[in-house]
């Protein structure tokens, strides 16, 4: 059938300093690599502050909002900055992830990739922070099971970074099983196999410096499908982080592009068995443009043909 790519250009309009790893050059070097695919392009609507609401306290998003500088560029903390289109790009983030739910729950879409910035899963309930103003990926979740009757929501995160903030936004809820693999020691320094949630659902996989694709096929067919199937979601979500590549700037586990799109196959039939193959994948990093450029479009490809198989 189909897959969706959400996308919009405000996200081109989160402008971060010259020579900052999240910049807007990533999606000037994505999008172009996913031309001439047989995708249905969405273009991704704006969240409202009751969309923002389903994962983090108005307080907050007020405080976000007032951080928006009206020109030039203004530091919320060491890694993360806002520009006068900030607040519009990060809206159509979590707006697209929320629309992608809606395309793949509605049978518009057998699956979605949101190709928006800025990225999410290090914001925390109460703390921008890691490139990320928003939780993007469990506000489409939580979207899905308070709005939508879902009942289990399954996230693999597989980011070089820690999903330190779609933990704190996820692990009170027991709808919602947390599955990160990254790289330790290593940004933001949370992660540990031990930190299981209060409900036990949270799956930490930490890996090493080197770590290359056979080590992770192990560890993904070994613990994260098996988890993922025992859990029996509705939907599967990504966060969809291309900076374990082997070529990335920011980190040291050396995946190479044909890794991603295996990861992503084994995703995706192991959703194909357990939640009749309804994916919606979010954009997280990935700093080196050709790296994220190559496995981004892997990736994609990699859902075309899960659709395809029905």
């Amino acid at each position: 059938m189909t897959t969706a790519l959400i996308t919009h250009p405000d996200c081109l309009n989160h402008v971060t300093p010259e020579g900052h790893p999240e910049r807007v050059a990533r999606l000037n070097a994505l999008l172009p690599a996913l031309e001439g695919k047989e995708l249905m392009r969405v273009l991704a609507p704006l969240a409202g502050d009751d969309d923002l609401a389903l994962a983090h306290p108005a307080d907050h998003v007020a405080q976000v909002i007032a951080h928006e500088p009206k020109s030039g560029i203004r530091q919320l903390d060491p890694d993360t900055w806002m520009s006068p289109g900030s607040m519009q790009a990060a809206r159509r983030a979590a707006g697209g992830a929320i629309r992608a739910v809606d395309l793949v729950l509605d049978g518009e879409a057998d699956n979605a990739f949101v190709a928006c910035r800025p990225p999410g899963h290090h914001a925390e309930t109460r703390t921008a922070m890691g490139f990320c103003l928003f939780g993007n990926v469990v506000i489409a979740a939580k979207h899905a099971l308070d709005r939508r009757g879902l009942d289990r929501i399954a996230i693999v995160d597989f980011d070089v970074h820690h999903g330190n903030g779609t933990q704190d936004l996820a692990q009170s809820d027991d709808r919602i099983l947390f599955v990160s693999t990254h790289e330790m020691p290593l940004y933001p320094g949370t992660g540990a196999p031990q930190e299981v949630g209060p409900h036990g659902t949270i799956l930490n996989i930490p890996l090493a410096a080197g770590t290359r694709g056979a080590e992770y096929a192990r560890l993904l067919h070994d613990r994260i499908l098996p988890r993922v199937r025992d859990f029996a979601p509705d939907l599967l979500i990504l966060s969809a982080g291309f900076d374990a590549h082997v070529n990335d700037p920011l980190a040291g586990v050396a995946l190479e592009t044909a890794d991603f799109g295996a990861i992503t196959a084994a995703l995706c039939a192991m959703a194909g068995e357990t939640c009749g193959g309804r994916v919606v994948s979010c954009l997280e990093g990935g700093y080196d443009l050709d790296a994220l450029a190559e496995s981004g479009a892997l990736h994609v490809d990699e859902l075309i043909a899960a659709g395809a198989r029905g």
